[in-house]
């Protein structure tokens, strides 16, 4: 189903099936001999969702071949990638100080409770009110507890969360650690650069962001996403995932922060590959995230 301006979801469906997707994903890696990545409570939480494929997937209950056990090495390699990137900046910020950190469209996100936070930091996440239900539902079911100070803000983006962000006791004047992971092409365009209004306008000098640029990211791979999703629909999964992202011209992340005051950085996902030694996959269905690129910027 194509998406809408006033389109909603759960865990199960839509664009919330992704966060399902990428936990399950997050599962796998964290079980790997080599693991680079350790999510104690991502097998827990995709359980609790009840997605049969991917519950089956992280219980090793389901064998895939051929084109489908490509695709799921591909999105669980890339993920522990992901993951680990994000884990790293979030880290780093800490160590830098930063006290205050903002996980948008934070899904199934754990790191509220398996991150290291520094002591006395707070950790908001904003997501669909009926994402952020289930997920908090799911970790008190399974025992989990915070490593930070977590205050939900369950607000759908497209409203004025920035005011509802303030009301969940966000202080604008303290330097903020931002995150916008796997999100950005689930926006339009203009809801992009609305995005990164509102995160400039709420982020004092020293507050930092991390999020993903896609360049090649169009109808191309929208047809291989809708191919991987037409192949998953055999297994029980019926989401079309090549439907939920927004395509057309959009301005570059870097670019557009640049120009309103942040100090940018980026490097390719390959290099990120190679600096956690990972070998980036050399496959057709990888082939149109090779140029994708890890952006992180600090506010000046």
């Amino acid at each position: 189903m194509a998406r809408t301006d006033t389109d909603s979801w759960d865990l199960a469906s839509s664009v919330g099936a992704t966060a399902t997707m990428v936990a399950a994903a997050r599962a796998i890696a964290s079980a790997e001999p080599d693991a680079l990545i350790d999510d104690p409570y991502a097998a827990a939480l995709v359980r609790e969702v009840g997605v049969d494929f991917f519950t089956k997937l992280v219980d090793g209950e389901l064998t895939l071949s051929g084109d489908d056990a490509e695709s799921a090495e591909l999105m669980t390699s890339v993920m522990a990638v992901r993951t680990r990137f994000f884990d790293d900046f979030f880290l780093t910020a800490g160590e830098a100080g930063v006290r205050q950190a903002v996980i948008l469209a934070s899904g199934l996100d754990s790191r509220a409770y398996r991150l290291p936070w520094p002591a006395g930091t707070v950790v908001y996440e904003i997501d669909q009110p009926q994402v952020i239900g289930a997920k908090t539902a799911a970790m008190e079911k399974i025992g989990a507890t915070a490593s930070a100070i977590r205050r939900t803000v369950a607000i759908d983006l497209r409203e004025d969360w920035p005011a509802a962000l303030r009301a969940a006791g966000f202080d604008p004047a303290l330097p903020t650690a931002w995150s916008a992971e796997g999100l950005l092409a689930y926006l339009p365009p203009e809801a992009q650069d609305r995005l990164f209004d509102n995160i400039t306008a709420l982020s004092a000098p020293g507050s930092r962001l991390a999020t993903e640029f896609h360049p090649d990211f169009g109808a191309a791979v929208q047809q291989r996403t809708q191919a991987v999703a037409d192949r998953w629909r055999q297994h029980g999964f019926d989401v079309d995932l090549g439907s939920l992202w927004y395509t057309g011209d959009r301005n570059s992340p870097i670019d557009y922060l640049a120009g309103t005051g942040w100090s940018v950085s980026s490097r390719p996902r390959t290099e990120l590959f190679d600096e956690y030694g990972r070998v980036f996959p050399d496959t057709a269905d990888a082939a149109p995230q090779r140029n994708s690129l890890a952006v992180t910027a600090i506010r000046k």
